[in-house]
């Protein structure tokens, strides 16, 4: 991939706990192109999150700690950065929207204050600049009376604000990579649309790249130009998202799209029953051997549970996890 932005290479990620060391993130390897937007997919539990909370330092040691791999943003590796190093790059070069902004903001400080405090300490800017910057922000992603908004305390405000408010912390400077885990989850579907299409906008303006991590492949076909299919901790299918949609490779994703809601055609009485994918995603302890997918596939055959395979890679950007592509 040409001025890759990103490339993340055999990044495991281990959780001790009383049970013994579990894998959450299991050898990725990804790459993110200059403006590429990138999509992390796959059911809860499947390592979307933790993978891009390594990449920030972020996970929580103890009890996790990134065992091997790389990280190269922009050609320096991420995972090698003292704490010093990283505090510079996280929330001005690279920026993350969490999930949850419940727990994501100071409950004790001012919302304003909250998105003043990187454009204070990135770039330079005096209190009084970087707060009304904040009121611009905060305008941009929708809150309605951006002044009093920003001296609000995020519990005077609603979870979907807070959401918003979140979203404008992390757009304050502008970053060249932003992750957002699940960014419009406590938003209506208007306001949704208007978060996406704010995000479409900044990437394309200042050249960023992104990487979404969502359920939603609605949003993620309107949004992202590829897709990365997770399942227990790894990649298994990996493409554009025009051939992923147009013809899924992997049992997997392929079993995503069958559980997808479809209306009627026009010689249909009533839709087609929904095809969900049978059984869950095994425990961060229970992963079977071989194909950590093989006790759920319709596909599997006497190698699948004997053999993990890797991952495969079939050409035009297309990359697969499944001995039917050998």
């Amino acid at each position: 991939m040409a001025d890759t932005i990103l490339d993340i290479r055999g990044l495991t990620t281990r959780f001790a706990t009383p049970r013994g060391v579990a894998k959450a993130v299991d050898t990725v390897n990804l790459a993110v192109g200059q403006g590429d937007a990138l999509a992390l997919v796959g059911e809860s539990g499947c390592g979307k999150t933790v993978l891009a909370l390594s990449v920030l330092g972020l996970v929580p040691d103890p009890p996790g700690r990134v065992t091997d791999g790389q990280a190269l943003f922009q050609g320096r590796d991420l995972l090698a950065m003292s704490e010093t190093e990283l505090r510079s790059v996280r929330g001005n070069k690279i920026s993350m929207i969490f999930q949850e902004p419940m727990t994501s903001l100071n409950p004790v400080f001012r919302v304003g204050r909250q998105i003043a405090e990187p454009l204070m300490l990135h770039r330079g800017m005096s209190e009084r600049q970087a707060l009304e910057r904040a009121e611009d922000l905060l305008a941009q992603v929708g809150i309605p009376n951006p002044r009093v908004r920003a001296r609000a305390f995020p519990h005077e405000l609603s979870g979907g604000m807070r959401q918003r408010v979140m979203i404008a912390m992390a757009l304050a400077c502008e970053p060249d990579l932003l992750f957002a885990d699940e960014p419009t989850t406590a938003l209506d579907v208007t306001i949704q649309a208007q978060i996406m299409d704010l995000l479409a906008e900044v990437r394309e303006r200042t050249c960023a790249s992104g990487v979404l991590i969502s359920h939603d492949l609605g949003v993620v076909a309107g949004f992202c130009n590829r897709v990365a299919v997770m399942y227990a901790g790894r990649v298994v299918e990996e493409a554009a998202t025009t051939d992923l949609y147009a013809e899924p490779l992997h049992p997997y994703t392929q079993g995503l799209f069958r559980s997808l809601p479809r209306p009627p055609g026009p010689d249909e009485r009533r839709a087609k029953r929904l095809e969900p994918i049978p059984g869950t995603v095994p425990g961060i302890f229970d992963r079977p051997g071989g194909c950590t997918f093989h006790p759920r596939c319709d596909k599997a055959f006497d190698r699948c549970p004997l053999e993990e395979p890797p991952l495969f890679d079939l050409g035009s950007g297309r990359k697969a996890r499944c001995w039917l592509h050998e």
